[in-house]
């Protein structure tokens, strides 16, 4: 039978390196909260970029000069406008869930003369999928949005381009299935002035932006002080405590 002397020793170190575990856990914690403030401040300033693209004057399309230099960061969302002729006989249909319910978008490549743009003309429910559609012939001019692209799938699906089943606007594999050799490595969101009686609903996009950050900071910081309380409940309050502690 072990006696209380000998018991002693072990609960103390026992208390010390749960001790240690508390401490390294309260930094671990306020660590990961200090993380979660500076994503807040990194996602109100995108949040910011991306609205002043939204609300500015149209530009003009980016052309295969400056391909290499798009980035998410400095060119998703930013209005474009662009003019070219569209090759409707190369459309696809990608499956979509809109303001309007779920349905397709119909993507559609744009000869601009100098370079092919998959352009999102809009939204079609399910039961105009094969039907008929106004199609603007011609040379025509459109604004909307650049977006970036979206490989592999969507919808928790992969794209099946051999089935036509997609799930995602898939810049190059879009291209690829429809023959477009070199595409534009984004595609647009065409706006509303798009939409024709009968054909795809243009200007759908949401620009929604997930910032729960100030939450994910509080909890962390929460988890921080209760593991602080903790530490501090097991500090020894008398002499033969803190001897048989250290």
């Amino acid at each position: 039978m072990t006696s209380p002397a000998r018991q002693t020793p072990r609960r103390g170190k026992a208390r010390a390196a749960l001790m240690g575990l508390l401490v390294v856990l309260v930094a671990a914690f306020s660590a990961l909260g200090v993380w979660q403030i500076e994503r807040r401040e990194w996602k109100h300033a995108l949040i910011a970029a991306v609205d002043s693209r939204i609300h500015a004057a149209p530009v003009t399309a980016p052309g295969p000069d400056q391909w290499p230099h798009i980035s998410a960061e400095s060119d998703a969302y930013r209005r474009i406008r662009v003019t070219g002729r569209f090759l409707h006989e190369r459309e696809t249909l990608v499956r979509a869930v809109s303001d309007l319910g779920s349905g397709y978008w119909v993507v559609t490549p744009l000869d601009t003369g100098h370079f092919t743009v998959l352009v999102n003309r809009g939204f079609v429910p399910p039961e105009q999928r094969d039907m008929a559609r106004s199609e603007p012939a011609g040379t025509i001019t459109l604004t909307g949005l650049l977006r970036m692209s979206e490989p592999g799938g969507g919808f928790l699906r992969s794209n099946d381009p051999k089935a036509s089943n997609w799930y995602s606007r898939d810049v190059a594999a879009i291209a690829a299935a429809r023959g477009i050799a070199h595409p534009a490595p984004y595609f647009i969101d065409a706006d509303s002035t798009s939409t024709l009686p009968g054909g795809p609903v243009g200007g759908l996009t949401v620009v929604r932006f997930a910032d729960n950050h100030a939450v994910y900071a509080l909890t962390w910081f929460a988890m921080a002080l209760l593991c602080a309380y903790a530490a501090w409940r097991i500090v020894p309050r008398n002499r033969r405590s803190r001897e048989a502690f250290a």
